[in-house]
């Protein structure tokens, strides 16, 4: 690893920190706060979730950004925004300041994560990049321990603002951290300032769209099955999500070198075939802790997702590689609104349906995998 190399490492590193640590806490406090103190309903709740995912689908407006911002002052800036978002939440307890401040908060998680890929697919060759795509994924899952552990303790001695205040202090310090470092390699390319929409990326936004659907069905639907059908508890819940963590922070590293060893198609080939049966079981099977092994598989291969954007990267011109990754993460959340709504419609007639929809989209999203050329994959 180069000196360049080693302190854009460092960057996102403190960064992905900061972030998790913020954003993980958050989510942590939400629906309790929204609850409590707010006194939200359940439509207003489903709002305000779809409400959360309005940045991401926006993330495009990154490449316009960079007009006026360097990208790593921009990723810095991000979390400036995020750790804002986050220490204004308990102060704005209306539903319409929650809407502001989770607007807010998501526009700084979003635009950081869209940055995140870039600089990493940049900075690192095709070789460094999924390795270290995987051990951010796994630091991530590490500090996501930790943030549960530090608001749990925090909860015993402050209240909802205050908590929402000290984390996000903790995620602006991160961020101003980063805006006074200069990670920039000079010898790079310069990334296009536009939005770039190129018919030999189509397989890329394919893979990209059906991986949202994926990821909207996990997110939304997998852990209200082991609530509704199967009464899961939450010390039951809150086990599931440390297992998940802890084996998230020892594969995901692997996973790197997974790709490297085998390449994008067959990596992904065996996440879309596992999740085939994963939601199979889930649409069918009536043993709880049959159902909670799938759920911690499922979340093991929702890590998987990294093979799609090292798979971009060796097809990609080095100059489209920002706009290309705002692009990208604007197509994943086209579906962040459709696909809750519409699995709901489908839950109230019959749950199953919602995860062979599941089905259905990994089977496509298996027949996709196939056309990554042999010569791209390893």
């Amino acid at each position: 690893m180069s000196d360049a190399q080693r302190k854009m490492y460092i960057f996102l590193f403190v960064l992905t920190v900061v972030t998790t640590l913020g954003f993980q806490s958050w989510r942590t406090l939400i629906n309790n706060f929204s609850v409590e103190v707010v006194h939200i309903n359940g439509q207003q709740m489903g709002l305000l979730q779809s409400i959360r995912e309005i940045p991401g689908f926006l993330a495009l407006l990154v490449v316009y950004l960079l007009l006026f911002f360097k990208e790593h002052k921009l990723a810095a800036l991000s979390v400036i925004v995020l750790g804002i978002g986050i220490s204004i939440t308990g102060y704005f307890s209306s539903i319409y300041g929650l809407i502001f401040s989770t607007l807010l908060m998501s526009f700084g998680f979003h635009y950081y994560e869209t940055l995140n890929q870039s600089l990493t697919l940049q900075y690192f060759d095709q070789t460094q990049a999924p390795m270290i795509m995987g051990r951010l994924r796994g630091i991530s899952s590490l500090v996501n321990i930790i943030s549960g552990a530090i608001v749990f303790s925090l909860a015993f001695w402050l209240n909802y603002a205050q908590i929402f205040f000290l984390i996000g202090m903790l995620t602006i310090l991160g961020g101003i951290w980063a805006w006074l470092q200069d990670p920039e390699d000079k010898n790079l390319p310069h990334q296009n300032k536009k939005m770039i929409l190129r018919k030999k990326y189509w397989l890329f936004y394919v893979l990209t769209l059906l991986a949202g659907a994926r990821r909207q069905i996990f997110v939304a639907f997998a852990v209200f099955l082991l609530v509704k059908k199967f009464h899961y508890t939450i010390f039951e819940t809150s086990i599931l999500f440390v297992l998940n963590n802890i084996l998230s922070y020892y594969f995901s590293p692997l996973l790197g070198k997974a790709i490297n060893y085998f390449g994008e198609r067959k990596v992904l080939s065996l996440e879309y075939t596992a999740l085939i049966f994963i939601f199979t079981v889930y649409a069918f099977c009536d043993n709880k802790w049959i159902v909670g092994l799938m759920y911690i598989l499922d979340h093991i291969f929702f890590n998987f997702a990294i093979a799609i954007r090292s798979y971009f990267q060796k097809i990609a011109d080095p100059l489209d590689i920002a706009p290309s990754m705002a692009v990208g993460f604007t197509i994943n959340h086209i579906v962040a609104v459709i696909i809750p709504v519409l699995g709901g419609m489908l839950w109230m007639y019959d749950y199953r349906l919602t995860f062979l929809g599941g089905v259905v989209f990994s089977l496509i999203s298996l027949y996709f995998v196939q056309k990554i050329k042999v010569s791209v994959d390893n």
